[in-house]
């Protein structure tokens, strides 16, 4: 028989585990390499929540990702969303757009060609 003390202990456990779980995922790394592997210099990039219609503003600032070079970006909103959406802007005029990237996932992206 079970007693009513050990029901209570495992309910206990079962609901800290899941907070514990909750914490991890807020937490979660949200640095993700991006990669040029395109001919083209990449001149902008944008992350922004899959949740908005707007892009927020270029990552890279004054910086440019050269073809063949890599740059860390920490995608972090503070929100604690995991899903964005990545748009690329090339020297040449073109542009790159994914949706719904999960940065909580992934440790890198790579634009090819």
């Amino acid at each position: 028989m079970i007693s009513i003390r050990s029901t209570v202990l495992a309910a206990c456990m079962t609901g800290m585990v899941a907070l514990a779980s909750m914490g991890q995922a807020s937490a979660a790394d949200r640095h993700v390499v991006i990669k040029n592997h395109t001919s083209y210099t990449m001149v902008r990039f944008y992350a922004s929540r899959s949740s908005t219609s707007d892009w927020e503003e270029d990552i890279l600032g004054d910086r440019v990702v050269r073809s063949g070079k890599s740059v860390r970006i920490n995608i972090d909103d503070g929100t604690g969303a995991c899903i964005f959406d990545f748009k690329a802007v090339f020297s040449n005029g073109n542009e790159a757009t994914r949706g719904k990237v999960n940065v909580c996932e992934i440790g890198e992206y790579t634009y090819t060609d």
